[in-house]
């Protein structure tokens, strides 16, 4: 049988742009003779719709669009993620589609509610892990999650006779997930005997990324076919499955026969690589299915904003990013000179315009008001919410999503200012630690050199006050991100850190800061998840909250 593993890039709500897509790529897969093709999980209203599913108009118009996908579906058979609904309950599942009629529906079974996934709130489990014939060969059809339990529906499944799995998904991306993702399916091909085809969606959906990916794993658990990380694909293959009479072991015999000269057997990216392509297709995906053209970026001359910028200008293109620089008083002369020299290497405007009249102005007002304080923070931090205002009416005055250049490191300890570097619409790397940071830049220059060397060396400064640098008020970089990552991602407790070796004064002051900072994490804006556990969608804390863990 001839498949078509159709991994696209839908967008929530965009029932009529999807199903646009659908269509198209089911035409263009009967022009190449193929027998059955498979769309990613929910493709006709995009995943995650969340709250749109209580609208009864929203699911209607799904049922109403699936329509269209039956009336296309003449001599092919299609599968294809959609919202099903009784008199009682709504259903993440499948359409089995071939000849202008629906043959069965698959409702996904196992509903995830952990990390990003709420689909328990919104969808009753299905309870018919059925098996189908398509062209003389027993298909079962599942959904993302049914995958994954050791008891879920594979096991009836392939008890039933089934010799092909199409395992339709919404997975979304973090950093390791392919090769977790990879090994559990080949474990599954195996334990099951049976051959398996997973199509996975691609793209940016508010912080969500999906990476595409799709896989054919063979019944002994290879990899024989796999489509492109973070771009749309259309992975198609010739499969044929035998039987041996002695043994019931099920083979896929002669996929690397000519007839498979269209399959393909994509390389996967590196670490780096993959972070990276991740954060452009997010970022790229956001600004434009948002409706926005062009970005402002603050540029201070850090290696933070550098970052930002350079993803901006690879995700939309340089004359879609615009910089803007804001000294003050306390910038050195090389944070003017470094911005300008990363504007120049990514071809993009640069406005430059001091922020010394502003905050002059707001000390002078503030004088009588502040005459009993001695300066502190409020000083430095009025500093960074003139730049936020000014980026903000840049934006409002000529419709740029302003995005903002803070790290994890920075969410996590409140390392940054409310109102003030925190002011925009998309966190691009809101979820990348610090010194992730460092290997992201330095993984870019090592394609072509865009960040200025001067950029990556200098050591992290706000540059609020004369001679500040981060190191003043964090722990170095290294040591933060490795207690950040067991408290925040990893769930550790402080016994726990200081046993693997921390200082424990150093840990009592890090699980402080993130658990004082909560108040400023839930104004922040959305940002791409590359973690297993971001801030936000995974990691929900409640804001007062007197609980201490030393």
């Amino acid at each position: 049988m001839r498949i078509a593993l159709s991994q696209i890039n839908v967008t929530v709500g965009d029932i009529d742009g999807n199903i646009d897509r659908i269509l198209r790529r089911i035409k263009s897969a009967k022009d190449l003779e193929v027998e059955l093709i498979a769309f990613p999980e929910l493709s006709i209203t995009g995943y995650p719709p969340e709250d749109l599913i209580f609208k009864t108009q929203f699911v209607d118009d799904n049922l109403a669009a699936l329509k269209r996908i039956v009336s296309a579906s003449e001599n092919i058979y299609v599968v294809v993620g959609y919202i099903d609904r009784d008199k009682d309950a709504i259903y993440n599942s499948a359409a089995i589609i071939n000849d202008k009629t629906v043959i069965g529906t698959y409702r996904k079974m196992i509903l995830p509610n952990y990390g990003v996934f709420d689909e328990q709130r919104y969808f009753t489990p299905g309870t018919e892990p059925t098996t189908y014939d398509i062209n003389g060969i027993k298909t079962a059809i599942n959904i993302c999650e049914d995958i994954w339990s050791d008891n879920g529906p594979v096991e009836t499944q392939s008890k039933s006779g089934a010799k092909l799995l199409i395992n339709i998904n919404a997975s979304p991306y973090h950093r390791g997930k392919r090769e977790q993702r990879e090994a559990l399916l080949s474990r599954r091909a195996v334990d099951h005997n049976l051959a398996l085809a997973y199509v996975n969606l691609v793209g940016g959906q508010d912080e969500l990324v999906f990476d595409g990916t799709s896989v054919m794993v063979s019944t002994d658990g290879e990899v024989l076919a796999r489509a492109s990380q973070f771009s749309e694909d259309n992975l198609i293959f010739d499969i044929s499955l035998e039987e041996d009479p002695s043994t019931k072991k099920c083979k896929v015999s002669n996929f690397d026969t000519e007839k498979n000269s269209r399959a393909s057997l994509k390389e996967p990216m590196d670490d780096l690589e993959e972070v990276y392509s991740a954060l452009v297709t997010g970022t790229k995906d956001y600004v434009n299915k948002s409706g926005f053209e062009k970005v402002i970026v603050a540029i201070s001359g850090g290696i933070d904003s550098a970052l930002v910028t350079t993803i901006a200008v690879d995700a939309l293109g340089s004359e879609n990013v615009v910089g803007l620089s804001m000294p003050s008083r306390y910038s050195s002369e090389g944070s003017v000179t470094d911005s300008e020299s990363l504007a120049e290497n990514l071809g993009i405007e640069l406005l430059k315009t001091s922020i010394e009249p502003v905050f002059s102005e707001y000390l002078s007002t503030l004088k009588g008001l502040f005459k009993k304080a001695k300066p502190n923070i409020a000083e430095e931090n009025l500093q960074s919410r003139t730049r936020g205002t000014l980026v903000m009416a840049m934006s409002n005055k000529f419709g740029w999503l302003a995005l903002t250049t803070g790290n994890k490191s920075e969410y996590a300890t409140g390392y940054a200012t409310l109102y003030g570097d925190m002011a925009g619409g998309f966190a691009v790397i809101k979820d990348v630690p610090k010194t992730l940071v460092y290997k992201l830049c330095n993984y870019r220059n090592s394609i072509n050199t865009v960040i200025p060397m001067e950029i990556i060396r200098k050591p992290p400064s706000a540059e609020l006050k004369p001679n500040q640098l981060d190191e003043d008020s964090l722990p170095p970089y290294d040591q933060l991100d490795e207690i950040l990552k067991a408290y925040v991602e990893d769930d550790k407790t402080y016994t726990d850190i200081i046993s693997e070796g921390q200082d424990e004064e150093m840990v009592k002051k890090v699980i402080n800061l993130v658990d004082n900072s909560e108040h400023k994490r839930r104004q922040t804006p959305p940002g791409v998840k590359i973690t297993e556990r971001n801030f936000g969608r995974d990691r929900r804390m409640p804001i007062v909250n007197r609980y201490k863990s030393y």
